[in-house]
């Protein structure tokens, strides 16, 4: 193996050293334009895509079977609970219909209690997904 000598070392610093010396980053400073529209889509993106919703949410399940009355469910749901979401899920061979959103357990049994006096089959659930 061959040692450079210092004529060799001297060479290749100035080959790589100083055409590396005027080199510099962007300096230009650029901030996020916070645009209404943007906003908006993301929210309709949520609505249309409910695996992007947080983990640590409890829904309630108000409906199991056929696809025709999973839609009639919803419909319905939506009639009487304007506030709360509601989503139609498919786990072969039953579509679900699953409602709200709830942060916290209490918040979701306090509306389980009041969704159950209308739909007698519901069931509080904290999906997998």
């Amino acid at each position: 193996m061959r040692i450079l000598t210092l004529f060799k070392c001297l060479i290749l610093a100035i080959t790589f050293g100083l055409p590396n010396n005027h080199l510099n980053a962007q300096n230009i400073k650029t901030t996020p334009n916070n645009d209404s529209k943007l906003e908006q889509l993301v929210v309709e993106k949520r609505k249309l895509n409910p695996s992007i919703a947080l983990n640590e949410r409890y829904k309630i399940q108000i409906f199991s079977g056929e696809s025709e009355k999973a839609k009639k469910t919803v419909i319905q749901f939506k009639q009487e609970f304007k506030d709360i979401d509601a989503t139609i899920i498919f786990n072969t061979p039953n579509y679900k219909v699953w409602v709200g959103n709830f942060k916290t357990r209490m918040e979701s049994e306090r509306n389980f209690a009041e969704i159950k006096k209308k739909y007698k089959n519901t069931l509080l659930i904290k999906p997998n997904k």
